[in-house]
């Protein structure tokens, strides 16, 4: 699986995780409000009075049907009005505790993993992108874009040479056709097989003296790259 397909499958398991809590919490907060509403509306009803005593609290909290709210919850008169209105309420850490957050934990564990894989993925990749390629004497460090001889010396090359090595070694059988070379170096050249030819003839003496390699032609049709 390509990177950027890790990474969107990362960020869709973080947002049904992080939509999965919210989804929770929100639920359980509708549920908690109804309660803590209908609690002190009995509360108050029963003292029938707008006063805040603590025989009020006693009162709202026995008519708590959520257990865990008890001792939890608090009563906060508003002034703003002219009437006085009492509110009940209580800490997002108190809602967010009754919320069933299982499901969102199995996808938080998910993502970790998965997290973990990417990771992982990662660091290998880069390990295969860093790790030089070999072939008869020949090194090539595609992070550093250069070519090493036998002694880990950096070959001279020229762009056209350096372009057309790295179509060599990065091909299965280090073997390109012409008109493979051709329309990568000279797409918008109508006849380039003179300039191939200049450009192998030039090349060769510098492969041969710095490696075990040399540049075959394959009847005319391809070239290849070989140990000699």
């Amino acid at each position: 699986m390509k990177q950027k397909y890790l990474v969107l499958v990362l960020l869709s398991l973080i947002i049904a995780s992080s939509a999965t809590s919210l989804s929770s919490y929100r639920a359980t907060e509708q549920i908690v409000e109804n309660d803590l509403n209908q609690a002190l509306n009995q509360a108050l009803a029963e003292q029938q009075s707008d006063v805040i005593t603590q025989d009020t609290i006693r009162t709202f909290n026995s008519h708590l049907q959520i257990a865990e709210l008890r001792g939890k919850a608090t009563i906060a008169v508003d002034t703003k009005g002219r009437q006085f209105k009492a509110y009940a309420s209580c800490s997002q850490a108190t809602i967010f505790s009754l919320s069933d957050q299982r499901p969102t934990a199995i996808l938080w564990t998910i993502t970790l993993l998965w997290a973990t894989f990417c990771v992982y993925r990662f660091r290998q990749h880069t390990e295969q992108t860093s790790r030089p390629l070999q072939f008869g004497g020949l090194s090539f460090a595609d992070n550093e874009k250069i070519f090493y001889n036998v002694q880990g010396q950096p070959i001279k090359l020229t762009p056209m040479q350096q372009q057309l090595m790295e179509m060599f070694f990065t091909s299965s059988n280090h073997q390109l056709s012409k008109t493979e070379i051709c329309d990568t170096l000279w797409p918008k050249k109508p006849d380039a097989n003179e300039t191939l030819y200049t450009l192998i003839r030039r090349l060769k003496p510098v492969i041969e003296h710095n490696s075990n390699l040399k540049i075959e032609s394959d009847r005319g049709k391809a070239y290849r790259l070989t140990r000699i």
